[in-house]
């Protein structure tokens, strides 16, 4: 009897036992196998990055026995073994070439192609890509996707000026199977709706730096105008009234003038716009109006001007640092020593002199390490190590503090000068003196707005409290 209960127990407790077998000897699940059309640098790296992520490659070439260098573990096929071996194809050829993928028209009928096209320019054609494939294979279910992508993005993963993959499709279904290896590559999808979106997304990589075009214009701009307005100042007026010629100075001396003029204004416009929205609200007295569009497109643009304005604001260092070398300032220290020499005297130290150069130099040197400071934080990969009240206290209060600095250190660059009536040549004001007129503008309506009685208005605004508020409580109060 006791021999039967023992079998019986082992019997009972071997359903529940677990095999002692090793790992590999377990049937792994099979890699989804996708197909890519196209041999060239984008095909290359896009089927390197899908095999990295654990899919299964095969390409179809027209000439698949000599089509180049491919990512190892990957197959080539002639086009119409490589089209029925996959569900989802990835077509990385151009429009012109599209013509044969009419003929595997049956191969291709119920299966996701995904279009990663772009074109040479814009209008090129009168529809999108990704459109005239879906004509030419109507029973497949197009997907324009992949292309704002370039072949080092997807070579080198995400990275942080290409972390996104814009998609636009007419199948929730293929749209969501391009989302699922969009996703395992490691980035962010964003779904633009229908096929009819294709064109817009084709003419994203055509786009040439579209938030930088206001501020460089506005930097263009500014410099072509006081550029002008220098040289007229101080060479064409010292030939015209003193017969000099200065014109060597346009190369340093006219720049290393326009440089900092220019960044103060573009590192003051930084900073408009935040004061003539808080102005906007303490006049509507609500937060929940929308702002003018030249207004918001301005506030859109504001890293943009900072960073425009930091360069300048670079030069502008890197020419004062050349002044002791250059030949003309050599020579005038050389000709003043020996005409000191010859008369037998020396130069008398002035103490006023020497501390308003030393202060002069000192806030440009503050201003100057903020302004860097402003930069490094404006960097995606420093911002977003920074909490929002860090970020928000280096951009606003620093900036401000940056802002105050660099037009302290203009103004003790000028000192008495605008009491002279001899800077005042063909009766038109020096530059550094235009150029103080926005940040000067902007300080005095930062100080108006950190006022008690208006900062409190102000934060009330913008924690939701509404003026119509107060208004419809007074006369409901009233007729109670």
């Amino acid at each position: 009897m006791s021999a039967d209960r023992l079998s019986s127990v082992s019997r009972e407790v071997k359903p529940e036992s677990v095999s002692l077998c090793p790992l590999g000897t377990a049937a792994a699940p099979e890699q989804e196998l996708l197909c890519i059309f196209g041999t060239g640098d984008l095909g290359r790296s896009l089927g390197q990055r899908l095999l990295q992520c654990g899919y299964r490659v095969v390409y179809g070439s027209r000439r698949p026995h000599s089509c180049g260098p491919l990512p190892q573990g990957a197959q080539a096929l002639n086009h119409e073994a490589a089209a029925q071996s996959a569900s989802l194809v990835f077509i990385c050829i151009h429009r012109e070439h599209y013509d044969f993928l009419e003929t595997l028209a049956p191969q291709l009928r119920g299966k996701v192609l995904v279009d990663v096209s772009n074109n040479l320019k814009k209008n090129l054609y009168p529809e999108a890509n990704a459109e005239y494939l879906q004509r030419l294979i109507p029973g497949a279910h197009v997907v324009k996707a992949f292309n704002t992508l370039s072949a080092w993005a997807l070579q080198n993963g995400p990275s942080d000026a290409s972390r996104q993959v814009y998609l636009c499709g007419n199948s929730a279904e293929a749209k969501q199977a391009v989302t699922e290896v969009a996703t395992k590559l490691g980035f962010a999808v964003l779904d633009r709706g229908s096929l009819c979106a294709a064109k817009e997304l084709e003419d994203f990589p055509l786009q040439l730096f579209p938030e930088w075009r206001l501020p460089l214009r506005v930097a263009i701009g500014l410099t072509a105008v006081f550029f002008v307005y220098v040289v007229l100042r101080d060479v064409v007026y010292a030939y015209v009234d003193q017969g000099k010629d200065i014109s060597f100075r346009i190369m340093v001396s006219m720049a290393n003038k326009v440089f900092p003029i220019v960044s103060l204004i573009m590192l003051s416009l930084c900073y408009v716009p935040g004061v003539i929205a808080a102005f906007l609200q303490l006049y509507r007295g609500t937060k929940y109006k929308r702002f003018p569009d030249w207004l918001d497109r301005w506030m859109l643009c504001r890293k943009q001007l900072g960073l425009v304005a930091l360069g300048f604001a670079v030069l502008h260092v890197l020419y004062t640092l050349i002044i002791p070398i250059r030949y003309y300032v050599r020579f005038k220290i050389a000709a003043s020593t020996v005409l000191q020499a010859k008369e037998n005297q020396t130069a008398v130290m002035d103490n006023t002199i020497a501390w308003r150069t030393d202060s002069y130099y000192s806030m440009g040197i503050l201003g100057f390490g903020l302004y860097l400071l402003l930069g490094i934080t404006s960097l995606p990969s420093v911002s977003n190590a920074l909490s929002w009240r860090e970020f928000s206290f280096i951009q606003s209060k620093l900036g401000y503090l940056t802002v105050f600095f660099c037009t302290f250190h203009t103004y003790l660059y000028g000192w008495d000068k605008f009491l002279r009536p001899s800077y005042y040549k063909w009766h038109t004001p020096p530059a550094y003196l235009l150029g103080l007129v926005v940040p000067s503008v902007l300080l005095v309506l930062k100080l108006v707005l950190l006022l008690p009685c208006v900062d409190r208005i102000l934060t009330r605004i913008r924690q939701g409290w509404e003026r119509n508020d107060l208004e419809d409580g007074s006369e409901k109060a009233l007729l109670t």
